[in-house]
């Protein structure tokens, strides 16, 4: 499901593993795979899987984007430092890996807030369910939301990210 939202999201600041601010613009043109990720989580298999998807179609603009949150029973507890070497000894991760946020909550990051706005593939907005919910963000502003257990492979993501390189 897609969204349309008033919202440029992609000139929202966040903040880099680094310390800098910086926006999803910053970042090239688009469009955007935003992943809030966690190292101990059972689904962190997904990080090859994306890997894949920046290898495939970074070349063509796609950048995934990894956010690092612990809200979800402390799956992720590392220091920044311990988290970016685990994503790069573990699973090879190139694509830029953020500033641990809070993605649901009063203390959500501005990003998160903003794209849990677009509905869910149940047609609800709300809060993020789980490690790994998947915001494609399109050069327009249109944000398809994906589920936590959607693979990043699976057919309808690849699908809205075909057709958001094809625009």
């Amino acid at each position: 499901m897609a969204d349309e939202l008033t919202q440029d999201i992609r000139e929202i600041p966040f903040r880099t593993a680094e310390g800098e601010e910086k926006t999803l613009a910053d970042l090239g043109e688009g469009p955007f795979l935003v992943v809030n990720v966690a190292s101990r989580c059972g689904l962190a298999p997904q990080y090859e899987q994306l890997e894949q998807l920046q290898r495939t179609y970074g070349d063509r603009g796609l950048t995934v984007v990894g956010f690092p949150s612990n809200q979800f029973m402390g799956q992720e507890p590392g220091s920044m430092d311990e988290i970016l070497e685990y994503c790069s000894t573990t699973w090879g991760v190139t694509f830029p890996v953020e500033e641990k946020v809070h993605v649901n909550g009063r203390n959500a990051a501005p990003l998160y807030k903003a794209l849990k706005r677009a509905k869910n593939p149940e047609g609800a907005r709300g809060p993020v369910m789980w490690n790994f919910e998947k915001f494609l963000v399109t050069t327009e502003g249109t944000v398809h939301r994906f589920r936590p257990h959607t693979k990043p492979d699976a057919p309808e993501v690849i699908e809205a990210i075909e057709a958001a390189l094809a625009r």
